[in-house]
């Protein structure tokens, strides 16, 4: 029996890799099809999990938003959009953002030993909150949300979760956006920080499916 989700990575990135720049104001790298195919995608899984990072730049809803598709889960017996996720080492998350005040999905917080009991404090209720080791063990943190039922489980982001799941050989499948320009911001975050990764050249992906839509091309993939 598989002792954790099924875990498929989606990111936007620009040509050179970078997933936004240092602006205060958010950098769109793809258009209204490819949103609309994420929406799809997210309402095929379980969870949605994001960092506490992108919570705090992007303050993200992670919501399905389609009517039609909120309303296709619900006849199927589950709720309208995933799981909300996110794992932070710190416990740093504002209870007003987004990711609590939006919507009806239950929430879960993956945080470090020392910081889960004030966070629970903190946090007043809005979220699940599981104390996921010293440092977070996202191995861990994927044998509790089987634990909970999650069966697939989309991540988005950003580029220290990215490496991580990936660095881990934790990731099945990858879905990579890449938007037709160039950032060249060096202080904008990347698709994934410098290191090694399990998959190199010895033991490459296999890709799945190309698929332009307007002027951006979604990869997708596979990790066997």
């Amino acid at each position: 029996m598989r002792g954790r989700p099924y875990v498929l990575l989606s990111c936007a990135m620009s040509v050179d890799g970078y997933i936004d720049d240092d602006t205060p104001e958010r950098l769109l790298l793809s258009n209204d099809e490819d949103f609309d195919r994420v929406d799809a995608v997210r309402a095929g899984c379980d969870a949605i999990l994001v960092g506490a990072g992108t919570i705090r730049r992007d303050d993200p809803r992670l919501l399905v938003r389609s009517p039609e598709r909120r309303r296709d889960r619900v006849a199927r017996g589950l709720p309208p959009s995933p799981v909300k996720v996110t794992v932070t080492a710190s416990g740093d998350l504002d209870p007003a953002a987004a990711f609590f005040a939006a919507g009806d999905a239950d929430r879960i917080v993956y945080t470090g030993s020392g910081a889960a009991a004030p966070l629970t404090a903190r946090l007043g209720g809005t979220a699940t909150v599981v104390d996921a080791g010293d440092p977070v063990d996202l191995g861990r943190v994927l044998g509790d949300l089987a634990g909970r039922g999650v069966r697939r489980l989309m991540v988005e982001g950003g580029t220290s979760i990215h490496t991580g799941f990936l660095r881990a050989d934790l990731v099945d499948e990858i879905h990579l956006v890449v938007a037709p320009f160039f950032v060249g911001d060096p202080a904008g975050p990347r698709f994934v920080a410098g290191g090694g990764f399990p998959r190199d050249r010895r033991r490459p992906m296999r890709l799945a499916e190309v698929r332009p839509m307007g002027d951006v091309v979604l990869l997708r993939y596979l990790i066997d």
